[in-house]
């Protein structure tokens, strides 16, 4: 693990997420922003320094620069039955170099009065890169199951989640030995950490642990996104491979 000075969100951020919590409003918000700025986003941005640092010695192609990495406050509010202006969490992604931000798998952290969440994947992947992961998970299956059951990973980040499909996608055949794995149409590795992290070094420590251990599972559903390796054609799935 690399040495991090970062010592933990400073306790006006959990005061902050608190209230916005209960009166997340922007006659609440309004006064207080300059709490956010400065005990909430100016951690946050110094904590994605420190991970980037990290990462430059297991992830190099993930590190982002921290302005583009965090996210906004405001909500996004146009289609959702839900107006309240703000978000009750800070959050980061990574997305891998040569990849669309939502196009690829990356890593995800965020941060509130509640919890911390931490993991990473491809989560709304646009039809042909989640056809290509397919197809490179069922040419790789044995792989995949070794990265996504090794020891590390069960005890760091837990089992492989994401909605799935009911039945196997049309082109798949369902005899093949990775059917099951082929019906997801997101593929995360993700977990919570208890709050009483938020405070301390100890937050950077786990959250680099576990971006660790999300390596080799990120690296091997990029790779048919960034030409790493060849992937089969669709045909070739309508009978079950070896």
């Amino acid at each position: 693990m690399t040495r991090s000075g970062f010592p933990g969100f400073p306790a006006e951020a959990i005061t902050f997420y608190r209230g916005l919590a209960r009166h997340n409003t922007r006659e609440w918000f309004q006064p207080r922003k300059q709490i956010y700025e400065e005990k909430v986003k100016a951690p946050m941005l110094e904590l994605v320094a420190q991970l980037n640092q990290a990462m430059m010695h297991f992830a190099p192609d993930y590190v982002t620069d921290p302005g583009k990495a965090v996210y906004r406050i405001y909500r996004d509010t146009r289609f959702s039955p839900d107006k309240t202006p703000y978000k009750t969490h800070i959050a980061a992604s990574f997305a891998r170099r040569g990849l669309e931000k939502h196009g690829g798998a990356g890593y995800y952290f965020s941060v509130s009065h509640a919890e911390v969440e931490v993991g990473g994947g491809i989560y709304m992947p646009p039809a042909p890169a989640l056809l290509a992961v397919r197809t490179h998970i069922a040419r790789h299956h044995a792989e995949f199951r070794r990265i996504t059951a090794s020891s590390t990973v069960q005890r760091l980040l837990g089992p492989l989640q994401g909605e799935q499909l009911s039945r196997v996608p049309k082109g798949f055949c369902a005899e093949h030995p990775a059917a099951d794995l082929v019906r997801f149409k997101q593929f995360l590795l993700f977990t919570t950490l208890d709050a009483t992290l938020i405070t301390t070094p100890r937050l950077h420590v786990e959250l680099e642990k576990r971006f660790r251990a999300l390596a080799p599972f990120l690296e091997f559903l990029n790779a048919p996104l960034t030409g790493k390796r060849r992937a089969p054609e669709q045909r070739w799935f309508d009978r079950p491979l070896d």
